[in-house]
């Protein structure tokens, strides 16, 4: 097999297990760790391919991915911490807040 199956075959298990991750998980922070697993699947197919076809464009957009992470770690934590400052949980089920 080659490295290039591989990779992407790396890739999809990582896309798979964020989304998994998503749509299983009543804990927001561990929503935002699958999250940030898809991110990281995207990431390593820009790499991969862009390391296949020679493009520079797609190195640059897996650094623009990685900042894009970074930022939404950083304001989904502080959105997560205002909401357990409030509700006293992070589960996502006990959290009515936004109910009108």
């Amino acid at each position: 097999m080659s490295v290039l199956r591989q990779l992407l075959l790396l890739s999809c298990a990582l896309f798979c297990t964020g989304l998994y991750g998503i749509l299983t998980r009543r804990n927001a922070i561990g929503m935002l760790l699958s999250v940030e697993l898809i991110l990281n699947a995207a990431i390593l197919n820009f790499v991969v391919l862009g390391r296949v076809y020679g493009s520079p464009q797609a190195q640059a957009f897996a650094l623009f991915i990685i900042a894009l992470a970074a930022c939404e770690a950083a304001v989904g934590l502080a959105i997560i911490l205002g909401l357990y400052r409030t509700a006293k949980t992070v589960e996502t089920d006990r959290i009515h807040l936004l109910k009108g």
